[in-house]
């Protein structure tokens, strides 16, 4: 095994708004382990495509973008160059537009070398849709989030209220549906359960009891490693 091989990966994975970013962050943060959001790669490609005025079905346009990529995470906030995107990004234009381009074979090969590379020690903790299914199969760990439709709406337009967006439940349940079938019926890694993967219905759980249970699997990994 090479040093990269010993530096240990958690991966969670699940649709929109289950909790996977937030979980994910904490527990990073818990064990100091690296973050990777990689929907906010998808985000940052959608929102330069957006303000590039880039055809969504100019494949090769889209995966040069995502290619050319000048991105950095610090202190919870999102940068594109010298912009901070962390709130841009969050716009429901954004993100539907990421889940659009996401199926693009083109667009996912240009992202998959960035992602390998937050993998640094001492550990990464890495949420997405594909980060145990694709990026990182041999993770230590792989958890699988899920949460009923109506409970992510309600989270969602929690979130976007208390970022000061405008919101209508009705309209982000349906984009909920309409995005999480995209998402489990796309030829290109589809949403899925990875292999051995743990699952966790967090509908009626509190992010305190999300982040134990998921510390709770990594302890019990590494003591049978």
């Amino acid at each position: 095994m090479t040093s990269l091989d010993n530096i240990p990966v958690i991966t969670i994975d699940g649709p929109t708004a289950s909790g996977k970013g937030t979980v994910a962050q904490l527990v990073a943060e818990r064990l100091h382990f690296h973050y990777l959001d990689s929907g906010a790669l998808y985000r940052l490609t959608a929102l330069s495509a957006l303000r590039a005025r880039t055809p969504l079905e100019d494949e090769p346009a889209l995966a040069a973008l995502a290619a050319g990529l000048c991105c950095s995470f610090h202190g919870g906030e999102i940068f594109l160059g010298g912009d901070n995107v962390t709130m841009a990004i969050r716009a429901e234009e954004v993100g539907n537009t990421a889940s659009k381009i996401a199926a693009l074979p083109a667009l996912r090969r240009a992202l998959v070398d960035l992602q390998l590379r937050f993998r640094e020690e001492p550990g990464l903790v890495a949420d997405g849709r594909d980060m145990g299914t694709v990026i990182f199969p041999h993770a230590c760990l792989k958890v699988f989030l899920t949460a009923s439709a109506e409970a992510r709406a309600e989270r969602r337009y929690k979130q976007l209220i208390d970022k000061g967006f405008s919101a209508n439940m009705h309209d982000l349940l349906k984009d909920l549906n309409e995005r999480d079938a995209r998402d489990a019926n796309r030829a290109v890694a589809p949403l899925r359960p990875a292999e051995g993967a743990y699952l966790l219905d967090t509908s009626d759980l509190t992010v305190n009891q999300a982040v134990e249970q998921v510390l709770g699997w990594y302890a019990a990994v590494k003591k049978t490693a």
